[in-house]
């Protein structure tokens, strides 16, 4: 791939945005943070990184931030995009491993250690019975599909259409991977979870298998 963009999504992450950005930078030139309205200093701190930063007036969803980020990344000659979260769960030294695996296939899905790791309860849960009803409902088998860390080609990203702008976005990329039948490979990451937990509640499983369904049956 001649041209990667790393895509950052980051709501309220003043205390690691920098952090993120700066370890992210030993493996790319290319980085845009989306700050999604952040009512803290997520803004001036990304700032001083002297990357590419975009910021949403109000809360848009991650869903929106990502396409945000994308959409500048396409105006700039990317062929292949990175996503990974901003609150420093995921380890940056995993880039090069994602990228040498698009060279064959369309997206490349990581997943993290549900057992060892330090995950709520609840959560494990939700994320189990949310990968199998879209191994049911889409014939694709993801072992972690709320893990944010996964890379694509811009032509996968056009292929999928996704349309959510919140959470939702990332089980519709695994369940539109399924529905185009795009060639995709999964990677174990290293995941730590920092200060308090702020993963998927109960009701946004809820809400997540809903918008399966109507994904299942839209066209």
């Amino acid at each position: 791939m001649k041209k990667p963009f790393v895509i950052i999504p980051a709501f309220n992450e003043e205390k690691h945005i920098a952090k993120v950005v700066n370890e992210i930078k030993k493996y790319s030139k290319n980085i845009v943070v989306v700050d999604d309205g952040s009512k803290d200093k997520t803004y001036q701190e990304a700032k001083k990184t002297k990357v590419i930063v975009l910021r949403h007036p109000i809360n848009l969803g991650k869903g929106a931030a990502l396409k945000t980020g994308i959409e500048y990344a396409g105006k700039h000659g990317a062929d292949t995009i990175i996503f990974i979260d901003s609150d420093g769960q995921h380890n940056p030294k995993d880039l090069p491993r994602l990228l040498n695996e698009l060279k064959n296939i369309d997206v490349v899905f990581t997943y993290r250690n549900l057992k060892s790791m330090n995950m709520p309860l609840i959560k494990k849960i939700g994320n189990f019975v949310l990968n199998t009803l879209l191994s049911i409902l889409f014939n694709i088998r993801i072992k972690d599909t709320q893990c944010g860390f996964k890379a694509m080609t811009t032509d996968a990203y056009k292929k999928l259409g996704l349309i959510s702008s919140d959470y939702n976005i990332e089980s519709e990329i695994a369940a539109k991977t399924g529905k185009h039948k795009l060639k995709f490979k999964q990677l174990p990451i290293e995941t730590v979870y920092n200060d308090k937990y702020k993963g998927t509640t109960v009701f946004d499983g809820i809400n997540i298998a809903m918008r399966m369904l109507w994904w299942k049956l839209s066209k």
